[in-house]
This record gives C-alpha cells, sequence and structure tokens, in this order.
C-alpha cells in the first residue's frame, strides 16, 4: 500500500510504498481518530501482536494513512469502519507532527491528522488489527500513561495530552 509523502506544510510531495516510508523514516500523512462514549470516556484498543510495529500496544480508536488520491476525512470512516466496526461522524481536532523510532528499525514520522467522534454502540474490531478494547475515563488513562508509559503506542503517549487540551478548550467554549 502507497502512502502520501508530505512536506511540513501538510503538501504532497510524492507516494511510496508503507514500508519503505518507515524504513527511511520520511514525512507521511497520517491519521488518528478519537472516540468517545456518552459518559466521556475514551476507546482504546490494543494493537493486535503481530503488527508491523507496537503490536500489544494500548492507543487509541484508530490510525492509518490515507491513499494517494484519498480524501484524508473518507479514508478515516472507511478505517473505522474496517478496524473497529463503527461508523459515526468525525470533525477534525487539530494535527501535529511527530517522529519516533522504533526498536525494529522502522520509523513513524508523520503529519498526523487528529479526528474526534462520538459512539456508543457495539464494537466489533478485526482482529488482524486490534486484540482488546475499552473505554476509560480521561483520568484514568493519564494516570495509566504516567505509571505504566510502556503499555502505550508512541504516537499515543504524544496526542493524548493534545486531545486533553482541545477537549478543556471545547468544554470553556
Amino acid at each position: 500500500m502507497d502512502v502520501i509523502l508530505v512536506d511540513e506544510q501538510d503538501r504532497p510531495v510524492g507516494a511510496m510504498e508503507k514500508m519503505e516510508v518507515h524504513q527511511k523514516a520520511l514525512l507521511h500523512r497520517a491519521f488518528s481518530i478519537f472516540i468517545f462514549n456518552e459518559r466521556g470516556e475514551m476507546l482504546l484498543h490494543k494493537r493486535a501482536d503481530k503488527k508491523y510495529h507496537s503490536g500489544g500496544l494500548w492507543t487509541n480508536a484508530c490510525c492509518s494513512h490515507p491513499r494517494p488520491g484519498e480524501d484524508t476525512l473518507e479514508a478515516a470512516g472507511k478505517r473505522l469502519l474496517q478496524e473497529m466496526g463503527i461508523v459515526t461522524p468525525l470533525e477534525k481536532a487539530f494535527e501535529f507532527v511527530y517522529k519516533a523510532g522504533f526498536d525494529n528499525g522502522l520509523t513513524e514520522y508523520e503529519f498526523d491528522h487528529v479526528f474526534v467522534g462520538t459512539y456508543s454502540g457495539d464494537v466489533t474490531p478485526d482482529a488482524e488489527e486490534v486484540s482488546d478494547y475499552c473505554y476509560k475515563s480521561i483520568e484514568e488513562i493519564k494516570n495509566s500513561i504516567q505509571s505504566h508509559p510502556q503499555k502505550y503506542t508512541e504516537w499515543f503517549k504524544i496526542a493524548f495530552p493534545k486531545m486533553e487540551a482541545y477537549l478543556e478548550s471545547a468544554a470553556s467554549h
């Protein structure tokens, strides 16, 4: 699968096969989806053990890459359905760039578009992607990241405080 290579302003500069991008640590477009239930709890999922990196770690509801020519919001909705069995409206929350290396030599260097949605129905995850899931309060997650950071993906540990700030800002308006 090809991903979209971008510059620091998220302008497309080409496309390349996903594994090659992660081997060469090239900046590419990605998205992360945060889902909350009616109680304000965040949906977390545990990545399947056999994922190409960060297997067995907890993270937000869904993360992936839009394909060349694919709208990022549309891609997010499709992947959320494929990976978690969820259909719900998503809205753009914020974006950020991060770089994180992994023990297997791969590097995530992503321009990450973060979307947020609310959903309280059944979750039917794809076992190829997800080994477990749960809903937790923001406070529970914050405490767990502080006490057991090794249980979470690198990007989630970067995105979570940004999501906290986004939620606080949204609540004050």
